[in-house]
């Protein structure tokens, strides 16, 4: 039996990891994936508490959080289809203005 501790460094790696993409890389599909990994993260600590305290209750909140989820990576993709399709790049410092 794997200890929760090992589950929350793993889940403390992967968002630091998601924090790092998103923070140094400049592609926006690249930030996209860091937010994704971060969400990831997020629900593995609580699956790790979960299961530590006996409790359903983290259990619910994984669910909320792989709805926010899904319902990111819909409106994101079709923000970043928008974005290749006016401005011909995904180089978020290239496109930094909003333009009516």
């Amino acid at each position: 039996m794997v200890p929760a501790s090992h589950y929350l460094a793993l889940g403390a790696v992967l968002f630091v990891i998601g924090v790092a993409g998103f923070v140094v890389r400049r592609n926006v599909i690249t930030m996209f994936m860091s937010v994704e990994l971060m969400l990831n993260a997020v629900n593995l600590t609580f699956l790790a508490y979960a299961r530590t305290l006996n409790q359903v209750d983290a259990h619910i909140f994984v669910f909320f959080v792989m709805t926010v989820a899904a319902a990111e990576a819909a409106v994101g993709l079709a923000l970043i289809l928008g974005l290749d399709r006016h401005s011909q790049t995904l180089d978020i410092d290239s496109v930094n203005k909003l333009q009516g």
